[in-house]
């Protein structure tokens, strides 16, 4: 068991450029804790007596500031989890800070380059290349992502997401058990071989979850999303398995509506989120207390999830992300307040291990042979499961012999054994059962002579309702092919109505691209698509007239317009330019290695005609001695040597350079999707301002 208090660490966001930077500092000298000191200056306005706090400190387990990168972070915060998690211990780890101060970058990553990646899919990438260096256990693994929307929740791995509404999908609800441990219903376990098929479904929930665009945030998560991670390991021979869960949760940030001014379905959402916030520091401050004998972890979905990562059977660790800017700094006050509200927490983790229970069966029934081969050593008799015919024989009669004896006081004696006295009592029962039996016949038989008499008078009215019913069933047949005939008609229609509708499905097929079709960087977003998406849409009147501007181009060229316009379009190129490059260092790199295995199997053919020339040698001269070393054969050795090694390097490179070709084409098509989403949403806006 490993008891101690949940892991709190800070770290700050870079400044945007029309942000204002707050006054803080942070000392990390001290040897176990970190420190963060913010500063507010008191404001003349108040008043020349002013008795506001100006200096907050705060003290952290570390503290990451404005320059720390994502692998720093994913090394001290979530690696020692991470093995904790791998040795059979359960873990948790999540961010907590208001909108747009960094928390889901921080726990997914972005999508503008490689180093960029978060915790999610480092974690992943370590838990697998442990697995395959640890070949002495067998491990499964399987993973689940959970949406939690507005106090519902939805399985982000669900196939039925993309094409289905939302309040369609079935709900995830909570279940719990006798023994208080929450069961998660309609949230799919989806098995993970690998590290790619891994990232790939953290790729399909990421693109499944809410965000919006708010005041604060560009792309602000609307949601609470856990990505959990289940560990089986078991050790070939050993009747033990170990079970262990690793929860990975973004937290949606809280925001202050009268700051934001949002309004309508995004002020619903932010009341959803902030309550759903209010009621875990309900539970944090519950815990933190010490004589409080009910924690309200039933008043949020979220809490009831969370129930073993606050305060009980996990190693939790909180990342408090802060924005430290002028606007943000009351906000970035509170959260290191619940930060070290959160410190406090002490947790007890056990190990997860339980016994297989088809080893148990296999022991406890090598303990049944051992206990009966006890009692025959005893009794000097080899009992079996069964009675042989003549003892059953023999207590049929002492049965008998006791059932007609009127001796009050007479017994009935078949000595200490546990077979022969259940016999005994299931053949008094089988006579009493038959005695029973008997007397009912007599009834039975009187009442089958009665029915007789009105079983053929019966049979007569039963066929006669047996062909009015399947008269009945004709009828009804010939009415239902009636009405399909009806329904077709009205189908062809309807159809013919909403031909003009049909033209935004083709639109969003049109712009589907398969990107594992094409390796070459430079078949993204070709004027060729832009060429296929307009002539699958029928062109709109707002398009063909002269409205000025951008508006009067066709549908292609504002397809291009709305590219060279977007924001990412500079990522993009980016990434389009460092995917060519890795390309043209991977084919040169494979060049290399086959110059290099050429080389070394023309090494090789030397070394074999050197030994063909000296076995000539010694042939015609047999007086020559072929044990002595050869030193162009031992040069012509060292240089192969050298050969491998240099193949063996540039091998590897060429395997790491593959994995970051995969990521970087999985990042262009999710930018991809995004960008196709934008022009849609733009298309439909300017023409509907368009036609007001």
């Amino acid at each position: 068991m490993v008891k101690e208090t949940i892991r709190v660490y800070a770290r700050v966001k870079p400044l945007g450029r029309r942000q204002q930077a707050g006054i803080y500092s942070v000392d990390d000298n001290e040897k176990s804790l970190s420190s963060l000191e913010i500063i507010v200056p008191r404001d003349l306005a108040d008043g020349f007596v002013n008795n506001k706090r100006e200096s907050y400190v705060f003290k952290f387990q570390k503290i990451f500031d404005q320059e720390a990168k994502q692998d720093v972070v994913f090394d001290n915060i979530a690696k020692p989890v991470a093995e904790c998690v791998l040795a059979g211990y359960n873990g948790t780890i999540f961010a907590y800070g208001q909108t747009g101060s960094g928390k889901t970058f921080t726990i997914t990553g972005g999508a503008e380059r490689y180093s960029d990646r978060g915790i999610i899919p480092r974690t992943l990438s370590y838990v697998f290349d442990q697995l395959q260096k640890d070949s002495s256990k067998v491990y499964t693994t399987h993973v689940s992502y959970l949406e939690i929307y507005n106090e519902c929740g939805y399985d982000l791995l669900n196939p039925r997401h993309e094409a289905s509404r939302l309040e369609d999908l079935p709900k995830v609800t909570i279940m719990e058990d006798p023994d208080q441990n929450i069961h998660l219903k309609n949230l799919s376990l989806q098995q993970a071989t690998n590290e790619e098929e891994a990232l790939n479904l953290l790729f399909l929930g990421d693109t499944n979850r809410m965000i919006a665009e708010t005041p604060m945030n560009q792309a602000s998560s609307r949601s609470h999303c856990i990505f959990t991670i289940h560990i089986s390991s078991k050790e070939p021979g050993s009747a033990t398995l170990r079970h262990s869960k690793l929860h990975l949760v973004d937290l949606a940030g809280s925001e202050r509506v009268a700051k934001t001014g949002v309004g309508g379905h995004l002020l619903t959402e932010a009341k959803y989120i902030n309550l759903s916030l209010h009621y875990l520091e309900q539970v944090i401050i519950a815990l933190a207390e010490k004589n409080r004998s009910h924690i309200p972890y039933r008043n949020s979905m979220m809490t009831s999830v969370l129930r073993d990562s606050l305060g009980g059977n996990c190693l939790t660790t909180m990342i408090a992300t802060l924005s430290i800017d002028k606007r943000n700094i009351d906000e970035s006050i509170s959260t290191c307040r619940f930060a070290q509200r959160v410190a406090l927490i002490k947790n007890e983790a056990v190990l997860n291990e339980e016994i297989d229970p088809r080893l148990m069966i296999v022991q406890l029934k090598k303990e049944i042979q051992e206990l009966k081969d006890e009692l025959a050593l005893v009794t000097g008799k080899q009992r079996t499961s069964e009675l042989s015919q003549e003892e059953l024989l023999e207590l049929d009669e002492l049965i008998e012999t006791f059932l007609e004896d009127n001796d009050p006081d007479s017994t009935l004696d078949v000595g200490a054994d546990m077979r022969k006295i259940k016999y005994c009592f299931i053949h008094v029962k089988q006579l009493m059962n038959h005695s029973k039996i008997s007397d009912k016949k007599l009834l039975s038989q009187h009442i089958s002579e009665e029915k007789d008499t009105n079983k053929e008078a019966g049979e007569e009215e039963l066929k006669k309702l047996k062909e009015l019913l399947q008269q009945r069933d004709n009828e009804i047949n010939i009415l239902v092919n009636m009405l399909k005939k009806e329904k077709k008609k009205a189908q062809d229609a309807l159809f013919q109505l909403n031909a003009a509708s049909a033209g935004s499905t083709v639109l969003e097929q049109s712009l589907s691209i398969n990107l594992e079709d094409s390796w070459s960087p430079s078949s993204y977003f070709s004027l060729k698509e832009a060429k296929d998406f307009c002539s699958s849409v029928p062109r709109l009147p707002f398009l063909s007239g002269q409205a000025g501007g951008k508006m009067s181009l066709g549908c292609q060229e504002a397809f291009e317009v709305f590219k060279q316009d977007y924001a990412d379009s500079i990522t993009i190129e980016d990434s389009k330019q460092l995917l060519k490059q890795r390309f043209t260092e991977a084919k040169c790199l494979g060049e290399k290695l086959n110059q290099v295995r050429n080389k070394i199997n023309h090494l090789k053919g030397e070394i074999t005609q050197r030994h063909i020339q000296r076995a000539a040698l010694a042939v015609s001269s047999p007086s020559e001695n072929l044990n002595t070393l050869d030193p162009v054969e031992e040069k012509l050795r060292t240089q192969i040597e050298e050969e491998k090694k240099s193949y063996k390097t540039m091998f590897n490179r060429l395997k790491g350079l593959k994995v970051e070709i995969e990521h970087l084409q999985l990042l262009m098509e999710k930018v991809k999707m995004k960008l196709q989403k934008d022009f849609e949403v733009w298309w439909s806006e300017e023409a509907i301002h368009l036609q007001v």
